[in-house]
């Protein structure tokens, strides 16, 4: 399985921040050409902007 670290919670438009950890490591579950679905820290699958992870191995 892929799986991906935060590098940042800096959003735009939505509070991420009470979601995603920065410097955790998530799974992915399933992922787009925009999004990358993780089970965040509520312990539901959403879609994130790959621009708040890195690729881990």
């Amino acid at each position: 399985m892929k799986k991906v670290k935060v590098i940042n919670t800096n959003a735009e438009k939505f509070t991420v921040s009470n979601v995603l950890t920065v410097g955790k490591i998530y799974e992915v579950v399933n992922e787009t050409e925009e999004y990358i679905f993780v089970k965040d820290n509520t312990g539901k699958v959403a879609g994130f902007y790959k621009d708040y992870f890195e690729t881990v191995e």
